[in-house]
Formats: C-alpha cells, sequence, structure tokens
C-alpha cells in the first residue's frame, strides 16, 4: 500500500507533535532552545479535556474500562524540562554559565501562566563515584539551584522542591559520563 507524498507529510508532522508533547521531561534545554518561551511551554500542563459547547471530549476515554482512568491520563508524563546545568566538578556550586540559564529559568516561573504551579527541581549525577555520594551531591546541586532560584530571584521557596535523584536516570546510558547526565530537571507538580 503507497502513501501519497502528502500524507507522509502529515503523518511525520503528527507523529512529531506527538513525540513533542511527550517527551517534555527527556528533551534537554540547551543553547538557543533555553529561553523563556519554550520553558514556559515545556512547564505548562495541558488540560485534561477539551470543552467544545455541550460536548464533552476526554482523551482515550474509549480505551479505558469502566471507572478506570484513561491511559493517556495515567500514562502521561508530568510536564517538565531538563536542563543542562553545570556544576563544579564534585560540587554542588553553580557556575556563571548555570547562574545565567537559572536567570532564564526564573523569568519564566515568574511568568503568569506559570505562577499558581510549583515545581520539583530534580539533581542528576552521572555514575562516576559511588551511589550514596551521587544521591547526596544530585540533591546539594537540586538545593543550590532552589537556593539560587529563591535568595536572587525571589521565587518563593515553597513552590519549589528540591529532589536528589542521584544516578539513576541516565539521560544518555551509552555514555555514562556525558555532561547530559549531570543535569538538573525541572517537572510541575499537579495537586
Amino acid at each position: 500500500m503507497k502513501m501519497s507524498i502528502v500524507s507522509c507529510h502529515v503523518a511525520a508532522a503528527l507523529m512529531c507533535a506527538t513525540l513533542a508533547t511527550g517527551l517534555h521531561a527527556q528533551e534537554i534545554l540547551r543553547g538557543k532552545n533555553l529561553n523563556e518561551k519554550n520553558l514556559i511551554e515545556a512547564l505548562t500542563p495541558e488540560p485534561e479535556e477539551i470543552r467544545t459547547r455541550s460536548i464533552r471530549v476526554e482523551r482515550d476515554k474509549a480505551l479505558a474500562k469502566p471507572g478506570e482512568k484513561s491511559p493517556a491520563v495515567t500514562a502521561a508524563k508530568r510536564p517538565g524540562a531538563s536542563l543542562l546545568i553545570t556544576f563544579v566538578t564534585n560540587s554542588a556550586e553553580l557556575t556563571p554559565d548555570a547562574q545565567s540559564k537559572l536567570d532564564i529559568v526564573a523569568r519564566a516561573l515568574q511568568a503568569e501562566k506559570l505562577a499558581d504551579f510549583s515545581f520539583s527541581v530534580e539533581g542528576h549525577a552521572d555514575p562516576r563515584g559511588s551511589h550514596e555520594r551521587n544521591l547526596q551531591l544530585s540533591q546539594a546541586r537540586a538545593e543550590s539551584v532552589v537556593e539560587y532560584l529563591t535568595t536572587r530571584h525571589h521565587i518563593q521557596r515553597d513552590r519549589l522542591k528540591p529532589v536528589g535523584k542521584g544516578d539513576t536516570e541516565l539521560a544518555n546510558p551509552t555514555r555514562p559520563a556525558a555532561p547530559e547526565n549531570r543535569r538538573v530537571t525541572i517537572l510541575t507538580v499537579r495537586e
């Protein structure tokens, strides 16, 4: 069965759109992609339902069994963004580059669209060193990020929860020492 060129382009666009909305937390924002607009978009939760006049549409409701939540709701990832926030080796001290990236994060968190949300600030480490040390280091790094955002930019402390993930969630498992494994992930907390 052959598809027309237009059909192929439409299918590719739909696949890209699906991947883009489902991978907010995995995509690492860096360079020109790390900007206020992209952060706000990545951290803003999607509405769980869409209403049109008197018609109520719920995602994948037809796939759910009676009394069960929709698969899209149970399997949906939390809105978030991974950032390459750099630290001095074996330390939780923020570099000047990390501080300039966090200045962008602060502006996004202060935007009206995100003002009512809280966030989990997750520190990640590469697997060099012991698991216990990496867990402590990633926690200290997450706390360092939260401290910078609250002290320098006056983000309310109760909106940010630092969490150390250690070396348990590598972004690049094929290259354990890759810089993207030493990152900070910010996830929107749904209450």
